[in-house]
């Protein structure tokens, strides 16, 4: 598991469909007031659905510093996929706004240019400028590297002699899942995305819980 995917967990609802990511915190919370169960493939190619008592005896016999969280007493590995409990009703599926997620969006290329930059290296540039009441959302954000958000400056793209590389749209929710998982290692994802071993370039033949 990458370091963009180590702190995230899927989340499906009770009909095994995913319905959501959730951040570490929020996974464990889940886990620990007993609305979701950690899931993990056994050898035979169907799943073990474990609750928090399990998941942390699960944890002590199967260390792994770098995809843990450590208390003082206690190191409990971070969940990868969550079953909910107790919730009837199947969340909202919408791509949540935020800085990195317009990075994945735009597959951390700057949309002027076109070249791909690392994470600190971007930055979000507001098409229509919010003097001109352009609004921070996905209709207007794309990403830009420092050198071509200043070439723009405070002008639409044109009056800066530049062309967008893609239009910025609001992701649809499968099709970013599908990009998060793709962009990094999150092989326990896939068998519930429907990625294929073969889409991610792998030979694996059954979703491993660490790597």
């Amino acid at each position: 598991m990458s370091s963009r995917l180590q702190h995230r967990a899927l989340v499906l609802n009770q009909a095994w469909q995913p319905v959501n990511i959730v951040g570490v915190r929020r996974a464990f919370s889940l886990l620990f007031q007993g609305h979701a169960k950690a899931i993990f493939p056994v050898p035979d190619g169907s799943y073990s659905v474990l609750n928090v008592e399990e998941w942390m005896e699960f944890s002590q016999k199967n260390p792994d510093p770098s995809h843990s969280l450590r208390s003082v007493n206690l190191a409990l590995l971070a969940p990868p996929v969550l079953l909910l409990t107790s919730y009837d009703r199947v969340p909202r599926r919408e791509v949540r706004f935020c800085r990195r997620n317009v990075y994945l969006r735009d597959a951390y290329r700057c949309q002027y240019c076109g070249r791909k930059f690392s994470e600190s290296e971007l930055t979000l540039d507001h098409v229509v400028p919010r003097d001109r009441n352009g609004k921070t959302n996905w209709e207007n954000i794309v990403t830009a590297c420092a050198r071509c958000n200043a070439r723009k400056a405070n002008r639409l793209p044109h009056q800066a002699g530049m062309v967008l590389r893609r239009a910025p749209t609001r992701p649809r929710w499968q099709s970013f899942m599908s990009i998060l998982a793709m962009d990094a290692d999150a092989s326990p994802w896939h068998p519930f995305l429907g990625i294929s071993d073969e889409q991610h370039g792998t030979k694996n033949t059954k979703p491993s819980l660490i790597k």
